[in-house]
């Protein structure tokens, strides 16, 4: 199975106009589950602060994380920073068209951040397994965080959520099957595997827990895996994906709350916080 050729095609579709990229977005937050742990920690973490807060995006991706943000809270600011320069082109043509000016997008590479005491929060979403380099970006992060700054990092486990050689940006659940992309340079962390790294990296405090337990597992595979699936077989699945996504989405809503809602004493993704 191939991901990424799918998700070009995709973002064509979306990116064709501000609304329908608006529309991806929130198709997004609804489908995949690291988005609903992610903006879970962000309303625990937004009820423990006050003011203008700075944050940054690390590995911004297309910027959906940054959009959520950004329109909730639109005195802050935000920076997004990926090494892909047609993704940081892309969004910031998009923000700047939607007049979202609390955020910017820069070329920058993680293991050479000089940022120092700046930013109140750093979110890391899907990144972490793609850097050889971990606990070096880990310190940079540390750096640039101010006083009592938290670090709020999404990745794959080593409880099957990833494989190094066949692996989906997406794919946290490993069947056994070959998967979608070949980025990732580690089989997914540990609890106490990234909690030492973290500790060492220099943060005070940590919380770690597993994140796609037995709902999530189930959800991706509706959510995500099988539609994936079939439009590598053919495109023309295409046309009958929305009667799909019509009969699935319920389902995939339920899951998706009760693996946020439940403790899991394993999983194919973590979520790690750290505070500086």
């Amino acid at each position: 199975m191939k991901y990424d050729p799918i998700k070009r095609k995709l973002g064509v579709l979306f990116n064709s106009s501000p609304g329908l990229r608006k529309l991806f977005y929130n198709l997004l937050d609804l489908l995949l589950l690291r988005s609903w742990h992610i903006r879970k920690e962000l309303k625990i973490w937004e009820a423990s602060i006050s003011g203008k807060q700075s944050i940054l995006d690390a590995g911004s991706g297309f910027g959906q994380y940054d959009y959520y943000i950004a329109k909730r809270y639109p005195d802050w600011n935000i920076t997004g920073i990926d090494v892909k320069k047609e993704q940081i082109d892309d969004c910031n043509k998009f923000f700047s068209k939607i007049r979202l000016n609390n955020t910017s997008f820069k070329l920058g590479d993680l293991t050479k951040l000089e940022y120092n005491e700046e930013f109140n929060m750093i979110l890391c979403v899907d990144v972490m397994e793609h850097i050889e380099e971990d606990e070096l970006v880990l310190k940079n992060f540390q750096r640039a965080l101010k006083k009592g700054g938290m670090l709020m990092v999404s990745t794959p486990s080593d409880q099957g959520g990833s494989d190094v050689h066949h692996h989906d940006h997406e794919d946290y659940v490993n069947d056994g099957e070959q998967s979608f992309i070949d980025e990732h340079v580690r089989d997914g962390y540990g609890i106490a595997d990234i909690t030492d790294k973290m500790k060492r990296a220099g943060f005070t405090k940590t919380k770690v827990y597993y994140q796609y337990g037995k709902p999530g597992k189930l959800g991706w595979k509706l959510s995500m895996k099988y539609p994936i699936v079939m439009l590598n077989k053919t495109y023309l699945f295409f046309i009958i994906l929305p009667l799909y996504y019509l009969i699935t989405f319920p389902f995939v809503l339920i899951l998706n709350k009760l693996d946020v809602i439940r403790d899991h004493k394993s999983g194919t993704g973590l979520v790690a916080l750290a505070w500086k």
